[in-house]
């Protein structure tokens, strides 16, 4: 049997290959290839590990021929071409958790960096100037500190800071108030938190929901005298905001390792007084590049030999017996998840998921993990069945698992309830013809649609003419209905609208909806 031929591309710890090896694969070590050499002998291999300086492209996917796996050690794979790996049938593995405690000691160092203004005194210093009387720091014993997003690291980041004695205050939409208790920390709003901290750090991904989540508006919440750190992702804060804030003070500081554009060449906030900058070194430590270039060679070596699959991006984890019954399940819970977190904004801390007829007599993780993927996407581009039930876990989410064995009225059923502050919240759904996914239950009303692509979703009073008020103002914006599903609790009381469309809808048509006599809500969706 023929070995399968692995390719390190980027420098990484030397074990990485020994790793290989010894799991039964064939490896060459070919660095510093340019996009047009690489592409030139990557047809000869089955696996790709990298690092950050690597591009998997389509054009090195449309000549990777026979690649079935790449691995990137680390967490960030921006430069790799996601859709079209998933195109072409390769794998994406990354190692989400490898460098977890050194991005969380760099943003520890930042602080400290900031409190006492070190490499501004260290050039001074070493000047000749002797600036003892130039710098007043603040001490970080009894100061609170603002978490913006609890995952892996900003959990670490919270025990540390709370064992130098600090007050931590935490958002984060899936941080529970028992996983909140546990770690310490206070559970807040993210307005609380930008009022109450005299740090803040950042410790979530960059989604359309955390985009310049430090915004000018954001920022003048803050407390006078904030200092604040990203380690995280460039894009969370809006550097010209920020240099604003710096300048006029209202910001004592800021220490950034990540920047919106990276190389960071050039940035408005260079040479602003009180702003500290490394060029993103969160994970560049001698440990977290061990741990990586270890961890992705034996994630991939497993699925080259075994087919296990660990930390994948584009692909569940499911065997090759499972997969196919499993399938048409797990696109139906993910529209089901995806549907619920597109609804239900409350900071949701507990789920069931329950499954009754055929559904019932099969593996439920693998429903559940599609779910969470779906329910979660929404806050995460990176999260898929693979990492979204570590990722739920580790915030403390409450997941619940119920298989009902007495029928239904349907052959086979998948219901997602969350409890909100309206109370609990579910959604149903089955499969038409054992493969076709449908929804019919929403929020306690009946109704059948499918899930498809760019939906409009509308809440009112059920009231005459309001269905051709609705046609006519979709109309007016050159909008072109699909298909049409209407429910209703009873006649004349609360009614659910929910439209397939042709394109997306933009922001002015959904308020133009919301003005209509009768609306309580309305959403754009996109499955």
């Amino acid at each position: 049997m023929t070995k399968p031929r692995v390719l390190i591309s980027d420098k990484m710890d030397p074990n990485a290959a020994k790793i290989f090896a010894e799991r039964g694969c064939d490896v060459d070590v070919i660095t510093d290839k340019t996009p047009e050499e690489l592409a030139a002998i990557i047809g000869d291999y089955d696996g790709l590990a990298i690092r950050s300086s690597t591009k998997v492209t389509k054009a090195i996917l449309d000549a990777a021929t026979n690649l079935k796996v790449i691995g990137r050690a680390g967490i960030g794979v921006d430069n790799v071409d996601i859709p079209a790996a998933s195109s072409k049938g390769v794998v994406v593995m990354n190692t989400p958790f490898g460098n977890s405690i050194t991005t969380a000691e760099h943003a520890i160092a930042l602080m400290f960096a900031l409190a006492r203004q070190l490499p501004e005194a260290n050039a001074q210093t070493q000047a000749g100037l002797w600036p003892k009387n130039g710098f007043m720091g603040v001490e970080v014993t009894g100061k609170t500190l603002g978490l913006i997003g609890a995952g892996n690291i900003g959990s670490i980041v919270a025990s540390r800071a709370l064992g130098l004695k600090m007050k931590v205050v935490a958002f984060d939409p899936f941080l529970t108030a028992e996983r909140a208790v546990e770690m310490g920390v206070e559970k807040a709003d993210l307005d609380t938190l930008l009022a109450k901290a005299d740090f803040i750090t950042l410790h979530t991904p960059l989604t359309d929901q955390t985009r310049n989540i430090l915004s000018k508006e954001n920022l003048a919440k803050t407390k006078i005298g904030v200092r604040i750190i990203n380690c995280a992702r460039g894009g969370l804060i809006d550097e010209a905001a920020l240099k604003e804030a710096l300048d006029s003070g209202h910001v004592a500081g800021a220490a950034l390792d990540v920047f919106a554009t990276e190389p960071a060449k050039e940035s408005p906030l260079f040479g602003t007084p009180n702003f500290i900058c490394t060029p993103h070194l969160g994970a560049s430590t001698n440990e977290a590049q061990v741990n990586v270039a270890l961890q992705v060679a034996e994630q991939m070596a497993d699925y080259l030999v075994n087919g296990g699959v660990t930390n994948a991006l584009n692909m569940p984890s499911l065997s090759a017996e499972e997969a196919p019954k499993l399938k048409p399940y797990m696109n139906l819970a993910q529209k089901l998840g995806s549907l619920v977190g597109q609804l239900a904004h409350d900071d949701l801390d507990n789920m069931a998921i329950e499954v009754e007829g055929a559904a019932a007599e099969l593996n439920i993780k693998p429903i559940t993990a599609a779910v969470l993927s779906g329910f979660m996407r929404r806050f995460s581009d990176a999260v898929n069945m693979v990492n979204a039930p570590y990722l739920a876990k580790e915030r403390g989410f409450d997941i619940r698992e119920v298989r009902h064995d007495k029928p239904g009225a349907y052959h086979t059923l998948v219901r997602v309830t969350v409890n909100t502050s309206q109370g609990p919240r579910s959604v149903a759904g089955t499969l038409f013809a054992n493969s076709e996914a449908r929804l019919v239950e929403i929020f306690g009303i009946s109704l059948e649609a499918e899930l498809e692509g760019n939906m409009l979703y509308i809440v009112n009073e059920d009231a005459p003419g309001f269905i051709g008020r609705v046609g006519t103002t979709l109309g007016e914006a050159g909008l072109n209905i699909g298909t049409f599903h209407l429910g209703r609790r009873s006649a004349g009381g609360e009614a659910v609208l929910l439209l397939s469309m042709d394109s997306e809808i933009e922001e002015p048509v959904l308020w133009q909806l919301c003005k209509l006599p009768g609306v309580k809500t309305v959403k754009a969706l996109k499955f």
